[in-house]
């Protein structure tokens, strides 16, 4: 019988190696390959067990009740999971240290607690005594929920079949759980996968909903396999930066509701508060007499979100003129700034350009092009846009704007907070519904970027002093 080879994972994507080498084939990342058993040969457990009984097909016609939700008493993180926790789901909760992902869960887990279903908070990073001193800061010593520290699968499985009545279950984190019938370390893909798998596996035997904080790499991807991730029903990312006070909780993935809805927090001294109305905090510090600067109407899952967009441009002191942006697609800034240049005539190739979405958020919807446009031909013209405007539009390769969903929304938004006036694509389709605007705010129609920049240039001759 031919002995089983020795093989090797890359801890970054799972890929399979037959020997060590420097540089995963896969991934391309360097020194990530672990040695790890093999797979045991033979039949499964499946084929083993003989014949199964007859699995019981349905028609697609037909209704369902939606699944019992439990609040987690932070309307931001409920509109990300759809509504509240699910039970016997498994959710992935993923960020960078340091971003709040363990204050976040504490303090949703002490809500779920005080409203008399039992919660267990398992920290496999944290003794006891930091996770209470924790709480205390966030003034959640009072909440009735149960804490442990345990890092062995064996242990907290076994603890957790002995609670009948659990709701809710929190493991943070993932990584530093291990299973002793594996020879790798934890947070490895073998282990990260088994351990993952068995806890999801019990949350839906018993039923209770089991939440786990995973770590990221340094390109901001969960870290260990991708299977990870297909194994749990939602998927959610805390972005923000640990020096600016904004984060924001996207939903990746989510069987039970929306990928595209955001949850907005401030970070302060006493944990993550709730941000209702994100446009007005984007827009507090915002000065409508720069050059640069164009508010954006924009639309993240159900909410609208006004945020403001600050483009700079300077002479190119090098060989190569430096593009660096925060917060949007650098690709879709260097294509917007070919069409500026091939379309418009502006001339934008040796300059410098720099460009930010204030706040933290990032944006990925095509909808901002026409901001960012307009905050570029601000900045190069030197003229400050509209300070009651606001502007939204995708703009093709022939300079074209095109059409966007939800101008309604947006433009009601922006009424809300006293913008007067805004910027969006025409209407060129026959018999196109026109967007409603809010009583009092005009809008004007663009259908070319060309046109857009007239109205900066006529700024610009409006501007200039008269000649003796």
């Amino acid at each position: 019988m031919a002995r089983d080879k020795t093989r090797f994972v890359c801890q970054a994507c799972g890929a399979v190696h037959p020997k060590w080498q420097g540089r995963c084939e896969a991934c391309g990342e360097w020194n990530t390959l672990a040695e790890e058993a093999p797979a045991p040969r033979g039949p499964g457990p499946a084929a083993k067990a003989g014949g199964g009984r007859r699995v019981e097909f349905v028609g697609l016609k037909g209704s369902s009740a939606p699944p019992p939700r439990i609040p987690t008493g932070i309307a931001e993180l409920d509109r990300v999971l759809g509504g509240g926790l699910v039970a016997a789901s498994a959710v992935l909760v993923g960020g960078d240290p340091g971003i709040g992902k363990s204050t976040i869960l504490l303090q949703a887990a002490a809500r779920v607690a005080s409203a008399g279903r039992r919660v267990l908070y398992i920290s496999g990073e944290e003794a006891v005594e930091q996770v209470r001193l924790r709480a205390a800061r966030l003034g959640l010593t009072d909440s009735p929920m149960a804490l442990a520290a345990a890092t062995a699968l064996r242990d907290i499985v076994a603890s957790l079949e002995q609670e009948a009545d659990a709701a809710l279950v929190v493991i943070d984190s993932i990584q530093t759980v291990w299973l002793d019938a594996l020879d790798s370390a934890p947070g490895t893909v073998a282990q990260v996968r088994a351990c993952a798998a068995e806890l999801i596996r019990l949350a839906k035997a018993r039923g209770f909903a089991i939440v786990l904080v995973g770590h990221v790499t340094k390109e901001g991807t969960l870290a260990g396999p991708r299977v990870l991730e297909h194994m749990v029903d939602a998927t959610l990312y805390f972005e923000g930066d640990r020096g600016h006070q904004f984060r924001i909780l996207r939903a990746v993935k989510n069987r039970f509701g929306a990928t595209d809805e955001i949850g907005v927090f401030e970070m302060t001294g006493t944990g993550l508060m709730e941000v209702a109305n994100p446009s007005a905090l984007f827009l507090a510090e915002r000065r409508g007499n720069v050059s640069g600067s164009a508010v954006f109407a924009g639309i993240e899952g159900t909410r609208p979100v006004l945020v403001e967009i600050q483009a700079l441009l300077s002479p190119s002191s090098g060989g190569t003129p430096r593009r660096q942006v925060v917060g949007w697609d650098s690709g879709r800034l260097s294509m917007l700034l070919a069409v500026l240049e091939s379309r418009c005539g502006l001339t934008l190739g040796q300059n410098d350009v720099y460009l930010n979405i204030a706040g933290g958020l990032r944006i990925t919807e095509p909808a901002a092009d026409l901001a960012v446009a307009a905050a570029l031909v601000s900045a190069a013209t030197d003229r400050p846009t509209d300070a009651g405007a606001v502007y939204f539009g995708e703009v093709g390769l022939s300079g074209e704007v095109r059409q966007v969903s939800q101008a309604e929304a947006r433009l009601r938004e922006a009424a809300k907070l006293g913008f007067a006036a805004a910027t969006l694509p025409r209407r060129v389709a026959r018999g196109a519904k026109p967007a409603a605007p809010p009583a009092g705010m005009a809008l004007h129609e663009t259908g070319h970027l060309a046109d857009l920049v007239a109205v900066f240039a006529e700024k610009s001759v409006k501007a200039r002093p008269p000649g003796p």
